[in-house]
């Protein structure tokens, strides 16, 4: 089944840079199949990263900015409470969800004791297990909507935005960690 772009009563409007971010990626594939991009970024990510020195993972690309290594684990993270939105507002569960606040957890995610194959391992278990939950659903569960950080949200929507997030990291960590 073909998962269209959602349309903009589906989200709030700062959730058009991961949406974009996904339309992007496809139209740099040459496809139109959201799912097929899901299943395809884990590999793009190892290959990036295949001849990355073990020292990329403590590197910060400007002081203040999160290492490669905490980029990728907040990756992970948001996969995480993405898909679990997904699943709650997909099952028809009306209850608000509550935001998160990315900066507070990267220091606990303890990313510099880790190695980026590590991480990448953990962000290929972690998609394939979204990839489960998306090939799963139907049109109805994707024109579920729901509330998530005090926004509107469909089902539809978050599948775009759990591949466009993945996207806009999968650029930055070209351009800004791998670049030098």
């Amino acid at each position: 089944m073909r998962i269209t772009r959602p349309t903009a009563d589906e989200h709030a409007p700062y959730h058009l840079t991961y949406i974009d971010a996904a339309a992007a990626a496809l139209t740099a594939d040459g496809g139109d199949d959201i799912v097929a991009l899901l299943a395809a970024q884990p590999a793009a990510f190892r290959a990036l990263l295949q001849h990355a020195p073990p020292s990329a993972a403590g590197f910060a690309y400007a002081p203040g900015k999160w290492t490669l290594a905490e980029s990728l684990v907040h990756v992970n993270d948001t996969e995480r409470v993405f898909s679990y939105r997904l699943v709650r507002i997909a099952r028809g569960d009306g209850t608000p969800l509550p935001g998160f606040e990315q900066d507070d957890w990267v220091p606990a995610s303890r990313a510099g004791r880790r190695t980026l194959d590590d991480i990448v391992g953990e962000l290929e278990a972690v998609r394939a297990s979204t990839l489960a939950l998306v090939r799963s659903l139907d049109e109805e569960a994707l024109a579920q909507v729901g509330m998530a950080s005090g926004q509107t949200v469909s089902a539809r929507a978050l599948v775009w935005m759990l591949a466009g997030h993945m996207a806009h990291h999968l650029v930055l960590t070209r351009e800004r960690y791998l670049s030098r």
